[in-house]
């Protein structure tokens, strides 16, 4: 794979992971919600309005274009496994950033992730 489907990718991944981590920190910024009929408008209107979440919709929609240009470059079975390494980005952007905890568990399985993308990107 060239640097410029390298970096298409790599883009596309790390534009998906800030979209996540932002509606994380938008979701946290309005705190805990449920929906029903009446609160339907009112929480409506705090999300539209809370700019973490209007950013990570910002994120969203570039990325999308991001992977369309992959797309058009690198086969889809080789693309597709690389946006996993989203994972491991939002598990490190969540503890440095929303202060989540890091497990054994959670980090045997970014292992897993990161030498599963290493070996498909060879393939």
């Amino acid at each position: 794979m060239n640097l410029v489907n390298f970096s298409l990718i790599f883009a596309g991944v790390m534009l998906n992971a800030a979209a996540q981590i932002l509606m994380k920190a938008g979701t946290n910024a309005i705190g805990h919600f449920e929906f029903s009929a009446a609160n339907v408008v009112p929480i409506g209107w705090k999300l539209m309005t809370e700019w973490h979440i209007i950013t990570a919709l910002f994120c969203y929609g570039i990325s999308v274009v991001v992977w369309i240009l992959a797309l058009s470059r690198v086969p889809v079975s080789i693309a597709f496994p690389m946006l996993s390494m989203a994972y491991v980005v939002n598990a490190v952007a969540a503890k440095y950033l929303l202060g989540e905890d890091f497990s054994v568990t959670k980090l045997v399985g970014m292992g897993v992730i990161i030498l599963g993308v290493i070996i498909i990107s060879r393939a």
